[in-house]
């Protein structure tokens, strides 16, 4: 007995060791992902660097490069941050409507107050397209992948509109889809670029034309 009890707790020690230690990496991982997300907002995907990061952190860029192993996947590592803060500000709390058209309008008014804060620095799905929509590889999969996720999901809202009688019952989803993601574009052309003011309210009364023109009510539109 004497001898056993020792034994054991040499053998969970390690264990334990190597827990904090995993624990603290992803903290510091996650702390650089934070730092990149910040960064690339404001200059693009591009404009992000090992060396950039390492000046932000505070940590060497060998600290830095351990976490990542190559510029390619810090890029990945922050689209798909991203992605799960779009799902978490406009996704899931749209989830919440009734199906049809309260869930529809919820997903496009949770992107439109997502799009406004984006106006003062940048929008990652959009700033990415322009820098990587002529170069393929992982970083493009990534985001496209993203952004593809997106519109499936608001596909099926428009289709359960349709399915609840709320627009027309041979209503061409894609190209309904289409029209809305072309009022964000707009958006942020028309709002970040040429300041011109009053686009939100724009952007807002060309979602409802879309969907009188489609079918819906106008009272349930409005």
């Amino acid at each position: 007995m004497a001898t056993s009890t020792p034994t054991r707790k040499t053998a969970r020690a390690p264990a334990s060791r190597e827990g904090r230690v995993l624990h603290k990496g992803q903290q510091t991982k996650a702390t650089i992902v934070e730092a990149a997300l910040g960064l690339a907002t404001h200059i693009g995907l591009e404009g992000l660097s090992i060396g950039a990061l390492a000046d932000v952190t505070g940590m060497s860029k060998s600290g830095v490069f351990a976490h990542f192993g190559s510029r390619e996947e810090l890029q990945i590592s922050v689209i798909r941050e991203y992605h799960t803060r779009f799902e978490q500000e406009v996704f899931y709390p749209a989830m919440t409507a009734p199906r049809g058209l309260p869930r529809l309008r919820a997903m496009f008014d949770n992107w439109m107050k997502r799009t406004s804060i984006e106006l003062d620095s940048g929008c990652i799905y959009i700033s990415g397209a322009v820098e990587f929509d002529d170069r393929a590889g992982p970083v493009r999969d990534a985001l496209a992948n993203s952004v593809l996720t997106w519109h499936a999901a608001m596909k099926r809202a428009i289709e359960q509109c349709a399915e609840c009688g709320q627009l027309k019952v041979d209503v061409d989803a894609e190209q309904m889809l289409f029209e809305i993601h072309g009022l964000i574009l707009a958006l942020h052309y028309e709002a970040r670029f040429l300041r011109t003011p009053g686009s939100i309210k724009r952007a807002v009364g060309g979602f409802n034309s879309i969907l009188l023109r489609y079918g819906a009510d106008p009272v349930a539109a409005a």
